[in-house]
């Protein structure tokens, strides 16, 4: 290829890439959690108080911290942490030649989220109806539940330390989302939300309510755990690190979603 060609080329690449520096270029999606109009809390009109799931916050004591900031692999799992919180571990500063290995479990050590999305349809909690077939004037429906409903949320798959991993993705689901997430809702009996609608005359209307959930999949590093002992020193070591893919299925609380239709 001629010099001029070249040139010409290299040129015509820099300008390419000044005026579409992210065009094909960039993989990453971005994550809408924005709440749609047809969508309404209901927090304060429910007739079951749900209890808030607030994930206990385990801050790691000075020697845990110590210990976990030797590894290369993140530790993030609060039942981890609170039994290291627990553990008295005092070498002796003269036990000179002295090694030991303390076998403490095999345990799912952190959650990497790698996908969350909303069905805000995730599952049907209620229907009203109104007939005005002959009717002479509009008249408006109203959301009521009609029964208490319970729902509930789960893994999507099996895999060792169910709660734990639960705990886990349930707190990464809350900081991506900033939603009210909980495995366990209940919407009451006789709930209800002013929001109308109005239905024409010679029609018939249905207003379908549901229940959201965020659809969480992720992947769970496992590993052995072990206090090493070094004469007067103390480490964690990890072994036999292994990573699995879940997903979780986790309702938002106290949030309807609805669907009008007249016919």
């Amino acid at each position: 290829m001629k010099k001029s060609n070249v040139g010409f080329l290299l040129l015509t690449v820099f300008v390419l890439t000044f005026l579409f520096p992210a065009t094909g270029l960039s993989k990453e999606k971005k994550e809408d959690f924005e709440t749609p109009s047809h969508v309404l809390t209901i927090s304060k009109e429910n007739t079951f108080p749900n209890a808030t799931e607030d994930q206990e916050v385990i801050e790691p004591s000075e020697l845990t911290q110590e210990l976990m900031d030797g590894l290369k692999i993140k530790i993030e799992n609060p039942d981890l942490i609170k039994m290291l919180n627990e553990s008295t571990i005092n070498p002796s500063p003269i036990a000179l030649g002295y090694r030991g290995m303390v076998f403490i479990g095999r345990w799912p050590l952190n959650y990497e989220s790698l996908e969350t999305t909303i069905n805000w349809e995730y599952q049907q909690i209620n229907k009203n109806e109104l007939n005005n077939l002959g009717g002479e004037s509009d008249q408006k429906i109203n959301y009521v539940q009609q029964e208490e409903k319970e729902v509930k949320g789960a893994l999507t798959n099996k895999i060792a330390n169910p709660d734990d991993i639960k705990s886990m993705m349930l707190i990464k689901s809350k900081e991506k989302t900033k939603l009210p997430l909980a495995y366990h809702t209940v919407i009451g009996k006789n709930t209800k939300k002013d929001n109308s609608y109005a239905v024409p005359t010679d029609k018939h209307a249905t207003l379908d309510s549901y229940a959201p959930a965020v659809n969480e999949k992720g992947q769970v590093t496992f590993g052995e755990v072990y206090i090493q002992l070094k004469g007067s020193k103390k480490s964690l070591v990890v072994k036999n690190v292994t990573k699995q893919g879940i997903g979780a299925w986790i309702p938002i609380q106290d949030h309807v979603s609805f669907s009008y239709n007249v016919k």
